[in-house]
């Protein structure tokens, strides 16, 4: 149940992104200087507090098969994203996206309170973008600015609903577990290469945009260095 109270943090950064996008819509180099930070701050979470733990694990086969589902997942949510076509497709597909961020953060939770407040960070970051990109194609057919941050919030439930599936994973046997660690893994690792940094590219970057993703790679850094052990 401490995961799902920590989903609240992304949740409430999801929709302050929506309210700001349909007050005013940020300019192309914010959006990817956010995309670019995100990018940095999640793939160091899953470097420095998942694959740790995979590392440690006793047996390959529960992080080969853990991958393996986590990469069929991925490729099936872009091959139905790609083809997702008005607000009811793309909030679906989004829906299942958020989900996902959801159960990796139950599941970090699972390695101990630590790893999951630094995942609930990277994350937050990583679904205030989300809000901003949402609410930006919402309002391309939606006239109310409400109803655009009330369907963009109600996607964002799915964090709180896949944190609170994620928690039992704890009690699962140490393959299992491992399992889905490895799933959580190439789930972040889906986000940072497929997702954030492909859509950040999407625009020129400049130096300063481009440094971003470093930035925030060595904020999380620092920041677990300054958290008590």
């Amino acid at each position: 149940m401490q995961a799902v109270g920590f989903t609240l943090i992304p949740l409430l950064a999801l929709i302050i992104g929506a309210v700001a996008t349909v007050w005013r819509r940020p300019g192309p180099g914010f959006t990817s200087g956010v995309q670019h930070f995100a990018a940095g701050v999640v793939f160091a979470a899953a470097a420095s507090e998942i694959l740790p733990d995979l590392k440690h694990g006793t047996s390959a086969w529960p992080i080969l098969v853990g991958g393996i589902v986590g990469i069929v997942s991925m490729l099936a949510i872009k091959h139905f994203g790609a083809k997702a076509e008005g607000p009811v497709a793309i909030a679906a597909v989004t829906g299942i996206d958020i989900f996902i961020d959801g159960l990796v953060l139950g599941i970090s939770f699972v390695a101990g309170a630590r790893q999951g407040l630094l995942l609930t960070l990277a994350l937050t970051v990583e679904v205030l973008f989300l809000g901003l990109t949402l609410a930006s194609g919402f309002a391309e057919t939606m006239k109310s600015r409400w109803k655009v941050v009330g369907l963009t919030s109600a996607i964002g439930l799915g964090l709180p609903l896949g944190a609170l599936l994620g928690g039992p994973v704890g009690l699962l046997p140490a393959p299992l577990l491992t399992a889905f660690y490895a799933f959580g893994l190439i789930a972040l690792l889906y986000l940072v290469t497929e997702e954030l940094l492909v859509e950040a590219h999407e625009h020129p970057d400049t130096p300063l945009i481009a440094s971003m993703f470093f930035v925030g790679f060595l904020a999380l850094l620092m920041l677990e260095e300054l958290l008590p052990q």
